[in-house]
């Protein structure tokens, strides 16, 4: 397995690099989509309570951060990319208050459907491995009573092409496509 790297874009850590092992179905959020969204999210971002699903390799749970959310959960059910974030976290030490984010090793959709996801989340990321066809459950998931806040914006990160359907109730902000993937912004209403 080789090692790539991970660059925050923006925000208090901007230009820090973290290495992290590449494993299958591992896509880490390339930096100028990572820009782009952070761009759309700029008015939202500070301050927000965030939920990364699939946090991979932390890019965009620890790129929210550095660019002043609240609190940010990272959930990852796999164990090697789970220590690594781990890892980027602790090297973070002193610069990371604990009360900013909470990391747990789960599967993101049981997580949602239990009471514990109640947490009206401001910013969710939906980047799920492609391979395993997660949007459906997860949007599902998002939609039960208090996981969401009131203008919640949600990422939608897929392969190009890639339908994926959405509540009447979100609202198309943005999209764009990057190579051979394909993400929008969404505004929950």
């Amino acid at each position: 397995m080789a090692n790539s790297q991970l660059r925050i874009i923006g925000g208090r850590w901007r230009g820090r690099k973290f290495s992290f092992t590449e494993t299958e179905g591992l896509r880490p959020t390339g930096d100028r989509i990572r820009e782009t969204l952070f761009n759309w999210l700029a008015p939202e971002i500070n301050g927000a309570r965030c939920l990364d699903l699939f946090s991979g390799s932390g890019a965009l749970g620890l790129e929210a951060l550095s660019r002043g959310a609240a609190h940010v959960t990272m959930l990852e059910k796999s164990k090697t990319p789970w220590r690594q974030i781990q890892s980027h976290l602790s090297a973070l030490g002193g610069q990371l208050d604990a009360q900013r984010v909470k990391l747990e090793n789960v599967d993101s959709i049981q997580w949602l459907q239990q009471e514990h996801a109640q947490q009206n989340f401001h910013i969710v990321f939906i980047d799920p491995p492609f391979k395993q066809d997660l949007w459906a459950r997860c949007i599902s998931a998002l939609c039960q009573p208090g996981v969401l806040a009131e203008q919640a914006a949600i990422y939608i990160e897929t392969p190009r092409n890639q339908t994926v359907n959405c509540p009447a109730n979100w609202r198309l902000h943005r999209s764009k496509d990057a190579g051979h993937v394909s993400y929008q912004l969404y505004y929950a209403e």
